[in-house]
């Protein structure tokens, strides 16, 4: 099995938070629509026949694209790919652009999951955010998902703004769950270099949460969620039984992908490519026929390290035995031994062969996954 990511960099606006490629440049989708196919139809080959199980349209705004654009697309995907077995077809979308007439689009189209991009019911904050919605959208976008005959929604929600209480989180997630979507994502907000909101905390005009706030706010998301009937699968995304979202699933556990587009990143189990992130470069380049990228061939030591890092983000957790037999006795006895204090303190746990972190362990995994990673 394999995927497909295809990135759409467009948007209206950008959003203070976002470090993912994007650009304002509308006015060249014609031409990155003809680069994307260009590259999907080159690089055929990549996934080695493995038949494609999902689709994920990610961006930028994937919504920026017309109904002609979809097509090209996934007559591309059809004629190279084969779509038979495709069972999961995701476009990320901001509510405001959720139209009744634009829905009835998509339901026409191969799509069969849409993942909604809310982060917060809260008005002053999605203005702060830049959002382009309100909270009133983001609901009614919802609403008329599930109209349009979208059994499988997801919604998208930060923590951690500034200036959040825990009543303020609780509103959040509860009006979140009141509309009942199967999966929800739920990521605390990170400053990232380069950011409108990182440079704002620089100059003192927000806060960042204190780590105890932090904890609350977790501890108040997965008791709210896990009494409404969601499984936490992973350590920011939740889903009612059996709704998990099999594409980003599929990237933790190793399954090869295919990303196209500009800043797309693609794995094949040996090495890592990754597009460049310029619209300008990637359409002038496939044009060209040289596509801009770059490659790492993934050593013994990067995999492993990469092996810890996917699968204990998730409940299905790191299999020692598989570990051994993949890397080594060496590097088993090591993780096992670095997990060791966490498995003491209550933060990691062993049944059946495989280590999973507890809650406690999930609020700090950053620092966990450092400590099990392999160093020279």
């Amino acid at each position: 099995m394999a995927g497909i990511y295809l990135h759409v960099p467009f948007c209206k606006t950008r959003c203070v938070y976002c470090d993912f490629y994007s650009t304002t440049q509308g006015e060249r989708k014609e031409r990155y629509v003809s680069a994307l196919c260009r590259e999907l139809e080159t690089r055929k080959e990549y996934l080695r026949g493995e038949r494609v199980e999902t689709v994920y349209f990610g961006g930028g705004t994937p919504t920026q694209l017309e109904k002609g654009d979809f097509e090209r697309i996934f007559d591309t995907l059809r004629t190279h790919y084969g779509m038979e077995e495709c069972a999961e077809i995701t476009i990320e979308a901001n509510p405001d652009d959720l139209t009744d007439g634009y829905l009835r689009t998509l339901a026409s189209l191969p799509f069969n999951r849409v993942s909604i991009g809310i982060q917060t019911f809260d008005e002053p904050t999605l203005r702060l955010l830049r959002r382009r919605h309100t909270a009133a959208q983001a609901i009614e976008a919802v609403r008329r998902s599930r109209e349009a005959g979208f059994g499988n929604i997801s919604v998208d929600l930060i923590y951690g703004l500034p200036g959040e209480t825990a009543e303020r989180w609780e509103r959040d997630l509860r009006r979140a769950i009141e509309l009942r979507p199967e999966h929800i994502s739920a990521y605390h907000l990170t400053y990232e270099e380069g950011t409108p909101i990182y440079n704002m905390l620089r100059q003192h005009r927000v806060s960042e949460v204190d780590e105890e706030t932090s904890w609350g706010f977790f501890v108040l998301l997965t008791d709210l969620l896990r009494s409404a009937g969601y499984e936490h699968y992973e350590i920011s995304n939740f889903c009612l039984p059996g709704r998990h979202s099999r594409h980003n699933s599929a990237y933790w556990k190793g399954v090869p992908y295919l990303g196209c587009g500009p800043s797309a990143h693609s794995f094949d189990g040996e090495s890592r490519e990754w597009n460049v992130a310029s619209l300008d470069a990637y359409i002038e380049g496939m044009e060209s026929g040289q596509r801009p990228f770059e490659r790492e061939r993934l050593d013994l030591d990067t995999r492993y390290n990469e092996f810890v890092i996917t699968t204990l983000r998730t409940v299905w957790g790191l299999p020692t035995e598989e570990l051994k037999e993949r890397f080594g006795e060496e590097r088993r006895a090591y993780c096992l031994r670095m997990a060791a204090p966490y498995l003491r303190g209550g933060k990691m746990e062993e049944r059946d062969g495989t280590l999973r972190l507890t809650r406690e362990g999930i609020f700090i995994s950053d620092r966990i996954m450092s400590d099990l990673l392999w160093v020279e």
